[in-house]
């Protein structure tokens, strides 16, 4: 900025957006606070750096630079502003007409439809790239721009969900330039949707009692909203503190957000407190000593199910440090190489035995405190493991191969439901173990009865053409290259497992896995139920458990059958004309 004014060198960096508007009383040196100018472009140079106990210069001077596309697109439409640009001004058209209202007529009123214009189209690409309304992360994000969108919607006098319809009005704009967005086009309404719904539900009950406190304050001549009351919206209305600030701003007031945060944190700690858990300690600060050592072992486990090693250290049930564990005692042992698997990514540890020239011991579960440590829990059956003994340590064959066959199936489960459900369905969590699998995911309602039918059949096609299930080490840049799915979140080193069924799953998972998807057998679901908004869950099982677990079906439907005296096409029939009766009964 030059020293003559923004009249002066200031219009050679800054865009004059129009003659006819003339200075105000704030145009000064280095100013331009008149809406005249409008910054398009600037450049900072990055040269010291600033810390409480001074200014130091930076070890590497630079220079950033940067410019918005909405004021360049406004610079070169001639416009005044970004939301008069044509990356704005449509959404903000389709919104004032559906709201009955003109836009540049009154500046609450545009101030909505500009909220609704912005939010709409973060919202509609945040739920392209697979984000969803939750409580933590991008999907927090996501809920907050969406509820304050449609508080801002309710000022036009809009009722009804519309932010589905503007997102939608994002997709038809800007689809030709962002096809993942016509893609999840109407998965994305139905987010929208649903959100809008459940908001609406609770908006009105949040905002009476705000009201009434506004007009309790007014009345006493007070002009802050109680931490403690904010925090009560938030508890029981899911109002985030920014609805509150807003619906108080436009009022006149503020709020104490010291107190608010004060209930929050009061909160969290009574939460800590009525948290039983499992009594175990956290698992990184038991080996927080063997961490600090460097200790470190080698997992084999991918090649093999037993091994011989040398045990590097033995612990107590509390972690400390023990020459030995003698016969009826339970401790850790670490050893240098291992076959055993660590609980870790959703999977279960694996379990096992270990035994020395001196004893035998079962291993009951095993963690991984770190990615280069492993430990085996153990009890000791026979004479005693001590420290520094060369052991021999070999994993339970079909508890491994169960977990296996879980695990290759998650990922075979996975793929079906990008395949049948969309592509917006992503992995939430896990939970992989011998007798079952557990899988989270992303997908707006309930799975059908047909759907489910369809996600076992893709699922057992894939078992019975009894594909190979490669595993190889490659770098992360590669892996995500070629089309593999890694989760949203998760830490991946510069190499990275890869696992892969030809022409049906490519995933980024460092876990046990088949050699081909027919060793799995079969694959049943057990059930689907809703965890969050948002999220689904589906429970199943494979081989010998799901053959089990279609057994004891076939059993009990036997039985009805017998009860009833029907045939199996008649049971249906039977059981509704049962219910029929019962209720006129008790009528």
């Amino acid at each position: 900025m030059g020293d003559t004014g923004p009249c002066g060198p200031c219009s050679e960096i800054l865009f004059d957006q129009g003659a006819d508007m003339a200075c105000g009383p704030d145009c000064g040196i280095g100013r331009c606070d008149c809406d005249r100018f409008l910054e398009v472009w600037n450049l900072v140079f990055m040269q010291y750096d600033q810390t409480p106990s001074g200014r130091s210069d930076l070890p590497r001077p630079s220079i950033d630079t940067g410019m918005g596309l909405e004021r360049i697109a406004a610079v070169t439409q001639g416009v005044r502003s970004n939301y008069e640009s044509d990356v704005f001004a449509p959404l903000i058209a389709f919104m004032a007409d559906k709201a009955n209202v003109t836009y540049k007529k009154d500046r609450e009123t545009d101030t909505a439809l500009q909220v609704i214009a912005d939010h709409s189209r973060s919202i509609a690409f945040l739920i392209a790239d697979q984000v969803l309304p939750s409580n933590e992360g991008r999907g927090y994000v996501l809920r907050r721009l969406i509820r304050r969108a449609f508080r801002f919607g309710r000022h036009l006098g809009v009722r009804e969900p519309f932010l589905f319809e503007t997102a939608d009005q994002v997709v038809r704009l800007m689809s030709d330039a962002f096809p993942d967005l016509a893609a999840n086009r109407e998965f994305m309404a139905r987010v929208v949707r649903e959100e809008e719904e459940r908001f609406s539900q609770t908006l009105d009950k949040g905002l009476a009692i705000l009201e009434e406190e506004l007009a309790l304050l007014r009345k006493k001549g007070e002009g802050r909203i109680s931490g403690e009351l904010a925090f009560k919206l938030y508890d029981t209305f899911g109002f985030p503190l920014d609805i509150v600030a807003d619906v108080a701003a436009r009022a006149g007031l503020s709020v104490d957000e010291a107190g608010f945060k004060a209930c929050m944190d009061r909160q969290k700690e009574r939460a800590k407190k009525a948290w039983k858990g499992s009594g175990e300690k956290d698992v990184a600060a038991r080996f927080a000593a063997l961490l600090e050592a460097g200790v470190k072992t080698h997992f084999t486990g991918y090649d093999g199910i037993e091994e011989e090693s040398k045990i590097l250290t033995v612990l107590d049930p509390e972690g400390r440090e023990v020459a030995r564990l003698g016969q009826g005692q339970g401790g850790w042992l670490v050893a240098a190489s291992t076959p055993f698997y660590g609980e870790s990514g959703g999977q279960e540890g694996d379990v096992g035995r270990v035994s020395t020239d001196s004893g035998d011991a079962d291993v009951l579960d095993t963690v991984r405190p770190s990615p280069d440590v492993t430990a085996h829990k153990v009890f000791v059956n026979e004479g005693e493991i001590a420290q520094g003994q060369k052991a021999r340590l070999s994993v339970d064959r079909e508890s491994r191969l169960a977990a296996a066959r879980n695990h290759t199936a998650t990922h075979l489960l996975h793929a079906a439901l990008r395949k049948i459900l969309g592509e917006h369905v992503k992995q939430s969590g896990s939970l992989v173990g011998p007798e079952r699998l557990r899988f989270d995911f992303t997908h707006i309602k309930a799975v059908s009865i047909e759907e489910i039918a369809r996600i076992e059949a893709e699922v057992n096609r894939a078992i019975l053409e009894n594909l190979p299930v490669r595993r190889e080490i490659t770098s992360h840049q590669e892996a995500v290259s070629r089309g593999a799915v890694a989760l949203f979140g998760e830490k991946y080193g510069d190499s990275v497992s890869l696992v892969e069924v030809p022409g049906v799953s490519m995933e980024l998972c460092g876990g046990t896995h088949l050699s081909s998807t027919g060793q799995a057998g079969l694959f049943s679901i057990v059930s689907e139920s809703g965890v969050a908004a948002g999220i689904r869950r589906i429970e199943a099982a494979t081989g010998w458990n799901a053959i089990r677990l279609l057994q004891e079906q076939r059993h009990e439907f036997s039985r009805a059958m017998h009860l009833l005296k029907a045939k199996p096409e008649e049971v249906a029939a039977k059981v509704k004309g049962l219910i029929g009766q019962v209720k006129d009964l008790t009528k």
